[in-house]
């Protein structure tokens, strides 16, 4: 606990090196270690139950799956159904092979007893490192593995283990020989068998999964059903009693995995098909968008154009207008200075002719003003 505090708290940016990780790592190791000791030695303590009542009991006549098999034997009238009335002689062939049974027993109990906080543990290490929508799937997909697994083992323990023990225990290659069972081998079996039947329960998962990264599609699935059937069947009718009820009892649960899995392919195409069409959707949208930005961006600059040209040819009125304007006054300047010259030349003329007739004339028109000649 004081490694991983000090790991957290040496980077005050809050992030951790690869070194601070393994020493986070390191602690929730030991904490799982620590929580599967204390588990293997509670199951240690309980040897009759974990044994008697739980491992050995699918050889027991009295187990509930023989017991209600013998009932419906009785029922139908199929003497066949009735199994495991006969034990299994099972046999320890070394010295240490109970006490060594006993402790790998317990450690595998401690495992499962302390599965839920071990998975916790680890589960606590990954989280920082997920997306908020990697997590919520994350625990949706370990929640469903988790209780696959669950029914596949009791699956496996309640329904495929007792049938196995009687076909396995019954079968003869000649009557010279005798069966005398290793309670290893014997364990060995029943475990295999329902680890076996739990992982055949993640099918849906796996599938799921597959369907998802476009490896397996439910029309394959479809045209395969078939074949599905018949080695459902073959496998079913190999570890049970020939007959048809039990051959029923153990095919129907595996082809309703089939089943299952080729709905949930399905609908993963479906949603995938949907998410493409939507993701479509969206790039035609934001192509439609983008193309109708690009045309008034385009019509913003083809009014710009057209307001710069107006504004040009409005100036190029304006200086045309106002050059007409200085070109008229320069013409009525000019035409004032030549009015001018010429009021000047005459005068000048005047001055220096003053026989000039025009002169007299201009004496003559004044009868009133007095003729200075006359009186010089």
């Amino acid at each position: 606990m004081a490694g991983k505090s000090k790991a957290k708290n040496s980077n005050p940016d809050g992030e951790m090196t690869f070194l601070q990780h393994l020493e986070e790592l390191r602690w929730h190791i030991i904490r799982s270690l620590v929580a599967i000791v204390i588990g293997a030695i509670v199951a240690f303590m309980f040897k009759d139950i974990i044994f008697d009542h739980i491992i050995l009991a699918p050889n027991n006549p009295d187990f509930i799956t023989n017991r209600l098999l013998c009932r419906l034997a009785d029922m139908v009238n199929v003497p066949l159904l009735c199994i495991n009335q006969n034990p299994v002689e099972l046999i320890s062939i070394k010295l240490t092979g109970q006490f060594t049974t006993h402790i790998t027993i317990s450690l595998v109990a401690g495992l499962i007893l302390a599965f839920p906080y071990v998975f916790r543990e680890f589960w606590s290490f990954f989280r920082p490192a997920l997306y908020e929508k990697e997590r919520k799937y994350a625990r949706g997909a370990v929640t469903m593995a988790s209780l696959l697994f669950l029914a596949g083992i009791i699956f496996g323990y309640f329904i495929i283990a007792p049938l196995s023990i009687n076909f396995l225990g019954t079968y003869r290659v000649s009557d010279l020989v005798t069966n005398q069972i290793n309670i290893t081998s014997y364990i060995g079996s029943v475990t295999s068998v329902a680890l076996a039947s739990g992982i055949t329960f993640e099918l849906p998962i796996v599938v799921f999964f597959l369907a998802r990264i476009g490896v397996l599609t439910p029309e394959f699935m479809r045209k395969y059903r078939r074949h599905a059937i018949v080695v459902v069947l073959v496998v079913a009718a190999v570890i049970t009693p020939p007959d048809v009820f039990s051959l029923i009892l153990v095919s129907i649960p595996l082809l309703i995995l089939y089943e299952v899995s080729i709905f949930l392919a399905a609908r993963v195409v479906r949603q995938r098909e949907a998410a493409e069409a939507k993701e479509a959707a969206e790039e035609a949208k934001a192509e439609a968008a983008r193309r109708k930005k690009a045309a008034e961006e385009a019509q913003a600059e083809a009014a710009r154009r057209k307001k710069a040209a107006e504004e040009a040819a409005d100036a190029k009125d304006a200086e045309a207008a106002a050059d007409k304007q200085k070109a008229a006054e320069a013409a009525e300047k000019e035409k004032e200075a030549e009015t001018k010259a010429t009021a000047e030349a005459v005068a000048e003329k005047n001055r220096t002719n003053p026989e000039n007739p025009d002169s007299q004339g201009n004496n003559d028109s004044r009868p009133g003003e007095p003729d200075e000649t006359a009186g010089n």
